[in-house]
């Protein structure tokens, strides 16, 4: 996709090209940031694609571009999320089996009825995960980093998601340990999407990294998206950093190119909710895919039938991100969100306090990678920079308002 004349498609040109002159006065000459790409896609075009910074915090390393490789983390679920749609297409799964159909040890999953970490008692759910139950975080499934609850800790002492077993194993442990909750009762951000892409693997016969290269990259052309980044596009991966909330303090997370621990090499865990690499170039043809209703360029991955269900909220009743959890999630505002198959969805414009459009699609990753699909406004905006945790700094509400600012017609 090149990039051709805002004007020609109802946007500012001035204003788009301010985005990241705002970024670079506000992040990037202060340190707080080592880099920000950001992108944007009307009527399937680009109109604004920019580049700012470099792959280490202080100016170091080399300049940021096209070509660079960021970790996207949780911007894998929506990709997980349409693999296990095409097997739907395909008749081999429904949104209402039960999940033990293909990992049978979750038939025993008990909820956590009190107690502490070395003490606690369980009891019976209400009713057994389902597979929709994953696709929108309601399985009473966690995460170890929330900090949230008592099954986070156990998590943690578990090293669930740990690198050292694979998704299969990962899971049947997983399965061992009690649910937050009874399914389907809440909302809850967790591992559920690294289970579906088991059930990928289930159904498929494939390893998740197979089945992705086969029926998604290969076909859209995603190119420099996967699970690890080999020997000779290395160079072309950053650095990743971690800000202490508590203090400031910014700490390497993982080097870039042949410095990191965690991407020269295939890993034993395809972790399906937060694995993998990509460029904002390869993720926009995800997108674009989407918002075409499953074509580009040749290539058919689901009908548009199945993306406007994707893009519908799946939370039981109508609710909300907001309404159906205990607590605010900590990774961004979700107020006037539901959550469709994959990624949040705009319910009430209103809420969410900033513009939009009823039915906008998105989702970000844990280093402040952050992406959303307006079909009403035929939209697609992406921005990528490396630092965890996600919604340290205000980049994605100050992002998104400065694209909707940028729109004439």
């Amino acid at each position: 996709m090149s990039t051709v004349d805002p004007t020609e498609l109802g946007m500012n040109a001035e204003r788009l090209s301010a985005i990241p002159d705002y970024f670079q006065a506000r992040y990037l000459d202060s340190g707080k940031l080592p880099c920000m790409t950001t992108m944007v896609a009307r009527g399937g075009e680009v109109v604004h694609e920019a580049y700012r910074g470099t792959t280490h915090l202080g100016g170091e390393g080399e300049a940021v571009g096209p070509e660079t490789i960021f970790r996207i983390y949780s911007m894998t679920k929506p990709i997980t999320s349409l693999a296990a749609m095409m097997l739907m297409e395909q008749g081999d799964l429904r949104l209402d089996q039960p999940l033990s159909r293909y990992i049978p040890e979750f038939a025993e999953t008990e909820v956590w009825a009190g107690g502490d970490l070395n003490n606690y008692e369980t009891k019976k759910p209400e009713r057994e995960i389902e597979i929709r139950d994953l696709f929108v975080h309601t399985a009473g499934l966690t995460y170890g980093f929330l900090f949230q609850h008592e099954v986070d800790a156990l998590y943690r002492r578990e090293k669930i998601a740990e690198p050292f077993e694979s998704l299969g194993d990962m899971c049947a442990r997983l399965a061992k340990l009690p649910l937050v909750f009874s399914p389907g009762t809440r909302w809850n951000y967790g591992h559920s999407t690294d289970v579906l892409g088991r059930v990928v693997e289930v159904v498929s016969g494939q390893e998740l990294d197979a089945f992705f290269a086969d029926h998604i990259f290969g076909p859209l052309g995603m190119a420099d998206t996967g699970f690890y980044v080999p020997e000779d596009k290395l160079h072309r991966l950053t650095a990743c950093y971690q800000r202490n909330p508590l203090n400031g303090e910014v700490t390497l997370s993982d080097g870039a190119a042949g410095d990191s621990k965690a991407y020269k090499s295939r890993p034993k865990l395809l972790n399906g909710g937060g694995g993998l690499v990509s460029t904002s170039r390869d993720y926009l043809r995800f997108c674009q895919c989407l918002l075409n209703g499953g074509r580009l360029d040749g290539a058919r991955l689901i009908s548009p039938k199945t993306w406007e269900f994707m893009d519908r909220n799946h939370l039981p009743g109508g609710a909300t991100i907001k309404s159906m959890g205990d607590k605010t999630f900590s990774e961004a505002r979700m107020d006037g969100n539901g959550f469709g198959l994959g990624g949040s969805v705009t319910v009430d414009v209103a809420e969410t306090m900033q513009p939009g459009s009823v039915g906008s699609f998105s989702w970000g990753g844990l280093a402040n990678t952050f992406f959303w699909i307006d079909p009403m406004e035929e939209l697609i905006a992406i921005q990528m920079t490396q630092m965890i945790p996600s919604g340290c700094y205000p980049v994605r509400p100050q992002f998104r308002a400065l694209v909707y600012a940028a729109l004439d017609e």
